[in-house]
């Protein structure tokens, strides 16, 4: 799903209850196929203004990819491949209007891309006074590019390659 308007909004508590619902299909989908599935993005951090769009990272064994691709698409699932991120698997989704709007991507359990996304959320959740300055930044690209993702995430990129320093990644 691509971003068409870019809405930054005070963090909302309602988000775990949001992550947790849409977890709760993933897994009744997928059984025992699914290792974790991790709330990762900005919605996953208290007290960080975000998207309201909630980011999941669904862990599984390499060797199940092709099983877990059939049964999310016999889900609602779109599989859109890795997007040019290895390791990581994209899905977009159509008829789950019961749910808040999300991103799902799966990912082995040695990717990358997960270690990533979990360190910089681990991060950020023991780090309130860069979660106020990230905040405050992603607000003001919401305001200054509200229809441009890519002028948006460079407006953020300072910050956030300083938290992968601070992170060593």
């Amino acid at each position: 799903m691509k971003t068409e308007h870019i809405e930054v909004v005070d963090y909302d508590s309602k988000w775990v209850n949001d992550f947790n619902q849409i977890k709760g299909e993933i897994e009744e989908a997928l059984k025992d196929l699914v290792l974790a599935v991790e709330h990762v993005g900005s919605t996953s951090v208290p007290l960080l203004a975000a998207k309201p769009i909630i980011d999941l990272d669904v862990v599984i064994d390499r060797k199940d990819l092709k099983e877990v691709i059939f049964l999310l698409e016999k889900h609602g699932y779109i599989y859109e491949g890795d997007l040019g991120l290895k390791d990581r698997e994209a899905f977009r989704y159509e008829g789950k209007e019961h749910l808040r709007t999300h991103h799902l991507y799966v990912c082995p359990q040695d990717s990358k891309e997960l270690k990533r996304h979990l360190a910089f959320r681990n991060y950020l959740r023991k780090h309130p006074n860069t979660v106020k300055e990230y905040g405050k930044i992603k607000k003001e690209a919401a305001k200054l590019y509200p229809n441009d993702i890519e002028k948006y995430c460079m407006y953020k990129s300072q910050i956030i390659e300083k938290i992968y320093k601070e992170i060593g990644l």
